[in-house]
C-alpha cells in the first residue's frame, strides 16, 4: 500500500492517480496520522452506452449548408439587435 499526505493530494493528484489506476491502495496522512484510505475502483461489468451519432444530427439538421460571412454576420446582427 503506498501513501500520500493531504497535501500530495492537492498539489501532486496526477501521481495520485496514476497509483489508483495501476491499482494501488493509496493510505493518506495528516500531520502522520491516517485518516483515509483510497482504493481503486474496479471496471463495473456493465458498459458505457455508445455516444450517439453527432454528425448524422448535424447533417439531418442542416444537410451540406454551410453560411457565408455575410450571413453569420446579419444573423449575429438580429441575434443581438447590434448594428
Amino acid at each position: 500500500m503506498k501513501t500520500a499526505t493531504v497535501r500530495d493530494l492537492r498539489y501532486d493528484f496526477p501521481k495520485i492517480e496514476a497509483w489508483l489506476a495501476g491499482g494501488e491502495d493509496i493510505l493518506i496522512t495528516k500531520h502522520s496520522k491516517a485518516i483515509a484510505k483510497l482504493s481503486a475502483q474496479h471496471a463495473s461489468a456493465k458498459p458505457l452506452p455508445p455516444l450517439p451519432d453527432f454528425e448524422a444530427r448535424l447533417k439531418k439538421t442542416w444537410g451540406e449548408r454551410f453560411f457565408t460571412q455575410e450571413e453569420v454576420d446579419e444573423m449575429r446582427t438580429f441575434e443581438t439587435g447590434e448594428p
